[in-house]
């Protein structure tokens, strides 16, 4: 996947999860909507005067925004559990433990 989408998604993501709307997170780093939009989207990367106001205003380590890793495709991610998974029976009913208290 587009690096500029992944970071415009995980942006997305932990805006949501701060509560703040998209047209509020535009006004606190100065931008119009519309451009927030293209950056969550994965239009266009912000510059990085944007990503450090987005930074600041999200209240995050900047590595924060490079943990994409399970933002990979489905596929992909469940290859990967399941090779990890059949090698270790005891790691294997643990996440079946997790799993069965989410699901």
């Amino acid at each position: 996947m587009d690096i500029k989408k992944l970071i415009g998604k995980r942006i997305q993501e932990i805006r949501k999860s701060k509560g703040i709307t998209q047209e509020r997170m535009a006004e606190l780093i100065g931008i119009e909507t519309v451009s927030m939009s293209n950056i969550e989207r994965g239009k266009y990367f912000p510059t990085a005067e944007n990503l450090n106001k987005i930074i600041t205003v999200l209240n995050i380590q900047p590595s924060v925004l490079f943990q994409l890793e399970y933002l990979a495709p489905h596929k992909e991610l469940l290859k990967e559990m399941n090779d990890v998974l059949s090698k270790d029976e005891t790691l294997t009913r643990l996440v079946y433990k997790f799993f069965s208290l989410v699901k």
